[in-house]
Formats: structure tokens, sequence, C-alpha cells
């Protein structure tokens, strides 16, 4: 059950970062919010899990999660290149999570 709360805050982890992204520095109402929850979320679901899970495993893999997918969601809408070696080096991040999760 760690891990799956686990991942799901990864998700929220890139949640928070693409709507702060958008908030405009805070100043946009919606974006606003939705960043305020997701952070809240994100860190608690971290919190739970790092109660049955290593805190430098939890953390790795919660910072992976998250930073894969917002550069993926940003090479997606455009906000950043796709290119040969940025895919490479996201699908190391993502075998870097999985190898934490098999050696775990």
């Amino acid at each position: 059950m760690s891990w799956l709360i686990l991942v799901i805050s990864g998700v929220l982890e890139s949640v928070w970062a693409v709507a702060l992204g958008r908030s405009d520095g805070l100043t946009k109402l919606g974006p606003s919010v939705v960043f305020a929850i997701a952070a809240v979320l994100s860190m608690g679901g971290l919190a739970w899990a790092m109660r049955d899970l290593p805190t430098g495993t939890a953390y790795a893999v919660w910072v992976g999660i998250g930073a894969a997918l917002t550069v993926g969601y940003s090479m997606a809408t455009g906000g950043d290149p796709v290119t040969p070696l940025r895919v490479l080096f996201l699908a190391m991040i993502v075998g870097g999570v999985i190898g934490l999760k098999l050696v775990h």
C-alpha cells in the first residue's frame, strides 16, 4: 500500500509543479488553488509512505516520478523540446525508480 500511495504522491508532485508554473507567481486563483491542494496531498502521501519505506528510497521515487512526469507533460504540450537525449535521460530516471522498487 505504501508504494501505491508513494506513486500517487509522485503524480501529485507533477500536478502541483505544473499548477505552480501556470499560477503566474501565485497570482491566478485557479492554478494557485490546484497547487496548494496538490502540494498538501503530495507531501502528506510522501509522509505516510515514509512510515514503511526508507526515507532515501521514498524521496528518490517521489522526486523521480514527479520530475519525469513534469518534463514529459512539458514536452507533450510544447513547453520543452523533445530530443532523443531528453527521452533517454527521462527513461533513465524511470528506470532508476523501477530499480529502487525492485531492490526494495
